[in-house]
C-alpha cells in the first residue's frame, strides 16, 4: 500500500473512531451544562415576539416528552449514540420538523467550499513567500515587501473580517456582506452561479488568508535556512544545476513535509476561525448554523453541526498522515 503496512492503518483508523467517540461525547455532555433547554428557549422567544404564550408550561412540557429531555441522561447519551451508529443526526429542536442532516446538507458545502478555497490560497501563497524569504535569488524589494505585509497577521480573523467589510463593503463597495450568493439565483452549476459565489465568498476567505498566509510563511523561511546546509545541497550547487531547479526540486519539496504537517494540526483551529468570519458576513455555512443553534439552545443542532465539523478535522488529518509517503518517498509508514 505505498509503504503504509496493514497495521499501522488499523491503528491510525482505531485512533480516528476513538477520536470521534470522545468527541461526540463531549458535544453531548457540554451543552447540557448550560442551564435551560432549548425548549423552554424556543417559547421564550415567542412569549417575547408575541407578548404571551398561552398554556406555556403544557406546551414545554409536550415538547420536552416528544424529544425525550425528560429522560434520563445516560438513555439521551445512548439514544443519541444510536443515532450516529445509524447516520440519525436527529431533529433541530428549535426548527422542528426540520431534520440535522437536512440543514447540515444545505450549509456544509458552503463551508467546505470556503475553507477548501482559503486553505489553498495561504498554503500556497504562505509557503511560497517562505521560500523566497529563503532564497539567495529573490530581489530584495520582494523580500521588504513579504514582511511588511505579515503585520495582519497579529489579529484574529474577526477583526480582519471587520476591517475587510468595512474597507470593500462600505468605502469602496466592490463586494457584498451577505450570504452565499445573491436573491434570486438558484444553486446550479453555471458560469453565473459560479461567479456570483466567488464574488460573495471572497471577502471571507481572505479574512481568513490575511491573518494565517504569514505563519506559513515564516515556518517554511525556518525549514529553508536548515535545508541550505545539508549534503544534497551542497551537491546540487556543485552539480552546476539552475538556481531555479534547485529551490522547487532540492529546497522546497524536503521542507513542505513539515508544513503538511503543521496543516494536519491547525485544521481545527481554522474551524474555529471560519465561525466567526462566516458570523460577521452573514454566510450561509456551518459557522453561522453553529452560531444559531447556541443561541437557541438547540442541543440537536450543536451536537449535529459539531459532530460533523469535528469528523471533517479528523478525517483530514487521517488523509494527510496516510499520505506522508506519496509527498516524501523516503517515508515508509510500515511496522517493523
Amino acid at each position: 500500500m505505498g509503504g503504509i503496512s496493514l497495521n499501522y492503518l488499523v491503528r491510525r483508523l482505531l485512533v480516528f473512531f476513538l477520536t470521534l467517540w470522545v468527541a461526540a461525547t463531549l458535544i453531548f455532555i457540554i451543552p447540557r451544562l448550560a442551564p435551560g433547554d432549548p425548549i423552554s428557549a424556543m417559547v421564550a422567544r415567542l412569549s417575547y415576539q408575541a407578548g404571551f404564550v398561552e398554556n406555556s408550561d403544557q406546551i414545554i412540557e409536550g415538547w420536552k416528552e416528544r424529544f425525550g429531555l425528560n429522560d434520563p441522561v445516560y438513555v439521551q447519551y445512548l439514544r443519541y449514540m444510536g443515532g450516529l451508529l445509524q447516520g440519525d443526526l436527529g431533529y433541530a429542536m428549535a426548527r422542528f420538523p426540520s431534520t440535522v442532516t437536512e440543514l447540515v446538507g444545505r450549509a456544509l458545502p458552503w463551508t467546505i467550499g470556503l475553507v477548501g478555497l482559503a486553505t489553498a490560497i495561504f498554503f500556497i501563497v504562505g509557503n511560497l513567500c517562505g521560500a523566497l524569504l529563503a532564497w539567495y535569488k529573490t530581489p530584495k524589494l520582494v523580500k521588504v515587501l513579504i514582511p511588511m505585509s505579515m503585520v495582519f497577521t497579529s489579529i484574529p480573523p474577526l477583526l480582519a473580517g471587520l476591517l475587510l467589510a468595512y474597507v470593500f463593503g462600505f468605502l469602496i463597495p466592490l463586494f457584498p456582506l451577505n450570504y452565499s450568493y445573491g436573491f434570486g439565483l438558484q444553486p446550479e452549476f453555471t458560469i453565473e452561479f459560479i461567479a456570483n459565489v466567488i464574488h460573495h465568498g471572497f471577502l471571507p476567505a481572505m479574512a481568513i488568508v490575511l491573518v494565517t498566509f504569514g505563519y506559513w510563511a515564516l515556518g517554511m523561511r525556518g525549514m529553508m535556512v536548515t535545508i541550505e546546509g545539508e549534503d544534497y545541497m551542497i551537491l546540487a550547487q556543485a552539480k552546476g544545476l539552475k538556481p531555479f531547479y534547485v529551490l522547487y526540486r532540492y529546497m522546497i519539496r524536503n521542507a513542505i513535509l513539515p508544513q503538511m504537517t503543521a496543516l494536519a494540526v491547525t485544521i481545527g483551529t481554522l474551524v474555529n476561525g471560519v465561525v466567526l468570519v462566516e458570523v460577521i458576513f452573514n454566510y450561509n455555512g456551518m459557522g453561522t448554523l453553529i452560531f444559531t443553534a447556541i443561541r437557541e439552545q438547540d442541543f440537536g443542532l450543536i451536537q449535529g453541526t459539531s459532530f460533523i465539523l469535528i469528523m471533517t478535522s479528523a478525517l483530514a488529518v487521517l488523509i494527510i498522515d496516510l499520505s506522508y509517503p506519496l509527498i516524501d518517498p523516503r517515508i515508509s509508514l510500515e511496522g517493523r
